[in-house]
């Protein structure tokens, strides 16, 4: 799979048996629906998680393509309005886009889960000690 922002060649990342794709040239990182579904066991969870964020209006950043598919992302919004971070979302649903620092910025909002699964598995995966 080629990066969104940079289109070179990402990496499988694995952390309990659970896959994610990162680029190594822009730190930019993919999550798709089945690795959402894999976290959180329950694929009704997974399409509420990626359809949770509110479309971002008037944004003038450029989409980016979905990994999956090619198709422009849609902008959409993660948090409280005075704490938002501008993530990019597949409008068919195959997941979600983080440049480099959103992940962090959208996990230390809270939770996505009842479990706190989500959360907890990406901070393993990606965030530093």
């Amino acid at each position: 799979m080629n990066c969104a922002v940079c289109s070179n060649p990402m990496i499988t990342l694995e952390l309990d048996q659970v896959e994610t794709d990162y680029c190594l040239t822009c730190r930019g990182i993919w999550l798709d629906k089945g690795e959402l579904e894999q976290l959180l066991g329950d694929t009704l969870q997974a399409q509420q998680v990626l359809q949770s964020f509110q479309i971002a209006q008037d944004c003038k950043e450029s989409p980016r393509r979905c990994p999956i598919c090619g198709k422009k992302m849609e902008k959409v919004l993660a948090g409280p309005e005075s704490k938002t971070t501008l993530l990019d979302r597949c409008k068919k649903g195959h997941g979600l886009w983080f440049d480099s620092g959103e992940l962090e910025s959208v996990l230390s909002l809270g939770r996505f889960d009842s479990e706190g699964k989500l959360p907890s598995y990406l901070k393993k995966m990606y965030t530093r000690k």
